[in-house]
């Protein structure tokens, strides 16, 4: 029988894989700083930017706000929410800390060959980001690195908690990085983490975690690595801020 030139038909877009664009779309200019706090976000003017309908703008919009990054006002819609200081270093940060060291035990024990090779590929584009003075991508594989290593953990509940609190981890990094744009001192520590990692050397990786996560940029904004020592007076909280030595 001769054969026909029918082309077969193509999957069409469920309104899911819709949503999850826009979601991806409004999520990355809110995280790279595109979109800034408090400015206000309507769904007419996002579907005419988009070329979508209300219906996956409004659930992007929800779930954004379950990830922190948007607040709903009664009769003014949603605006952009910021990140302070305060928040990082007294709650994400500290919840980070926990997840990343119970994620990285794990990941120790799990690891395959192809897992650390993985981690130099994402090295290794770190690298020529900052190389290339990127700021976004530098934060990208920054983030990329340590979800690969949960993801080397096997332990489902630790990824889950962890991407309640990426979006706005991430956003601070973007943020803050843009301030302080001292990316060798990142791929520097980085390179010093997967080094351990390959010797499964798990004291060290635990010493040099906290160091790694509790950075900030001084008040000033010059490129040193600081920790912050957070004292609560009453009911304000007064940071100091001390300079470290890079790893």
């Amino acid at each position: 029988m001769p054969t026909t030139n029918k082309v077969k038909r193509l999957p069409q877009l469920s309104p899911v894989s819709i949503r999850q664009r826009v979601l991806d779309v409004l999520r990355a200019a809110i995280v790279n700083g595109d979109m800034k706090p408090g400015q206000r976000l309507t769904e007419e003017l996002i579907c005419g930017q988009l070329a979508v309908s209300r219906g996956p703008v409004r659930e992007a919009m929800r779930e954004l706000e379950l990830e922190g990054l948007i607040i709903s006002v009664p009769y003014k819609g949603a605006e952009v929410l910021d990140i302070n200081d305060r928040e990082v270093f007294e709650l994400l940060m500290p919840i980070r800390l926990l997840i990343e060291e119970f994620g990285f035990r794990y990941a120790l024990q799990n690891a395959t060959e192809a897992d650390v090779s993985g981690l130099q590929d994402i090295l290794d584009r770190m690298t020529r980001a900052a190389k290339k003075r990127d700021v976004d991508e530098v934060v990208a594989t920054d983030v990329e690195f340590h979800e690969a290593v949960l993801r080397m953990s096997g332990q489902v509940h630790c990824m889950q908690i962890w991407r309640t609190i990426s979006p706005r981890v991430r956003a601070y990094f973007s943020r803050w990085r843009h301030q302080d744009p001292d990316l060798d001192a990142v791929v520097k520590e980085h390179r010093v983490l997967l080094e351990d990692f390959r010797k499964k050397d798990e004291a060290k990786i635990m010493s040099r975690l906290k160091e790694h996560i509790f950075v900030m940029p001084t008040v000033q904004h010059t490129a040193r690595r600081t920790t912050p020592n957070v004292r609560k007076m009453g009911k304000k909280t007064q940071v100091k801020v001390r300079t470290n030595k890079r790893p």
